[in-house]
């Protein structure tokens, strides 16, 4: 049955991610670290929003780009937040979710040949997109003793004379790394100086524990040669509701509505209105969570130090990335016999790119009460391995 399927397509590795949520899904008594959702719910006034659209039978197409009371509030957003000024009839585009914007950003920049720099680890769908739109991925491991942080000079030796996009997955998962504006600086530096564009993944934006996020688009000269890419999913807890954004010059825009178009025709409706109020009064919801967030992310680390597991600072994102090289497993066996042995999922590194082996990734998008149980097993699992 192969020979009619996509050569592309059967080469691409199953998510490592969904792996473990399948088999934990069906353990009992086992407790989940592995996936990056929230456990809050949507906040209730952003539902209400939603809840009232159905009633108002407002369940027909929205134009292709998204409603317009949606784009302006976008784009009023990112004035706010990072004082970049967008056209919100021309230079955005909503998606389903950001995945999608990752997608079709890829597929409307990539012609054969072209290759995509993709720092790593990071999310799992940047290479296999990549290869979909036709690309030759080409992989910067990160390094810890960098706090997993895109250094100007790891770029500058990945750069050929082919390279078209550069993925900046920041605040990043699978690390909780972030860049702060002088780490843009620099990058920007070199992306001018070579002439590629650079696709920003800011998912997790608003998670950030580290004075506030910074876009690579509001330094200067980079919003022209930038396709920011952002959500709803993680700062409003709307993960279902499946809906994102992409903002970029209007030429770029035009190409990548031109295949969402066909692909998908626009983003869900009831999904946009709601996300309209996300964005209006929704600063509050934000920040209440992310407190509660950063109390989780300061639980873990103590209880890393406690247990004498080594795992640098990670200051965005929900994320954190021990490391488990001292045990002599790699990630796999380690994240299987802590599943198997203590009940805890949580997601080996190298499901994040080859960089990733010797870590375990743990989302603390759970309840503090789950965490405190999981840290427990996860001591008696390292000092069974200690011993």
């Amino acid at each position: 049955m192969t020979k009619p399927l996509s050569k592309a397509v059967l080469g691409l590795k199953p998510s490592g991610i969904r792996k473990f949520f399948d088999i934990v899904s069906e353990m009992k008594d086992a407790i989940s670290l592995g996936v990056g959702e929230p456990d809050f719910d949507t906040p209730w006034h952003i539902r209400d929003e939603g809840i009232y659209a159905l009633e108002k039978g407002k369940t027909f197409y929205t134009s292709n780009s998204g409603l317009k009371e949606l784009r302006e509030e976008i784009c009023n957003y990112l004035k706010r937040k990072q004082n970049i000024a967008y056209d919100p009839m021309s230079e955005v585009v909503v998606t389903v979710g950001g995945s999608e914007a990752i997608d079709i950003g890829l597929r409307a920049l990539i012609n054969p040949g072209d290759e995509v720099i993709i720092p790593q680890p990071s999310y799992v769908s940047y290479e296999p997109c990549a290869i979909l739109a036709g690309a030759k991925p080409v992989v910067i491991n990160l390094k810890a003793e960098n706090e997993f942080r895109l250094t100007a000079e790891e770029l500058k030796s990945a750069i050929t004379e082919n390279t078209k996009v550069l993925i900046l997955p920041f605040p990043n998962n699978p690390t909780g790394a972030i860049m702060e504006r002088g780490d843009l600086e620099e990058i920007a530096k070199v992306v001018k100086e070579n002439d590629i564009y650079v696709m920003s993944d800011e998912i997790y934006s608003e998670l950030t524990y580290k004075g506030e996020h910074v876009s690579i688009a509001s330094i200067d000269g980079m919003k022209e040669r930038t396709i920011l890419i952002n959500g709803f999913s993680k700062a409003y807890a709307m993960t279902g509701w499946r809906l994102g954004y992409a903002c970029a010059p209007k030429e770029i825009v035009k190409q990548m509505t031109k295949i969402h178009q066909f692909a998908i025709m626009c983003a869900p409706t009831t999904s946009q209105y709601a996300a309209v109020e996300a964005l209006k009064n929704g600063d509050e919801d934000v920040k209440t969570m992310r407190d509660e967030y950063n109390r989780r992310r300061r639980f873990l680390m103590n209880a890393f130090k406690e247990m004498g597991l080594d795992c640098f600072e990670p200051y965005g994102a929900f994320y954190v990335f021990p490391c488990i090289k001292e045990f002599g497993m790699t990630s796999e066996e380690f994240a299987t016999r802590f599943l198997e042995e203590e009940r805890v999922a949580a997601i080996p590194g190298n499901a994040f790119g080859d960089s990733g082996e010797g870590y375990l990734r743990i989302s603390y998008a759970y309840s503090l009460d789950n965490l405190k149980i999981a840290m427990e097993r996860l001591k008696h699992f390292v000092e069974k391995l200690r011993n």
